[in-house]
């Protein structure tokens, strides 16, 4: 499950940077975004390993 969320977070910052350098920044871009920030700290909270 933790690799899923860091596969998803990299897909949305990936598209973020992408349309972000298209100059087409809306509102839909900011939060894939602010999503793909709580998938990465999802996966770091809930990892066995965070000590």
């Amino acid at each position: 499950m933790r690799s899923l969320l860091y596969i998803i977070a990299v897909i949305l910052i990936i598209g973020w940077a992408i349309s972000v350098f298209a100059y087409s920044a809306t509102g839909l871009i900011h939060a894939l975004l602010v999503i793909a920030v709580i998938s990465f700290l999802l996966g770091i909270i809930r990892s066995p390993s965070a000590v």
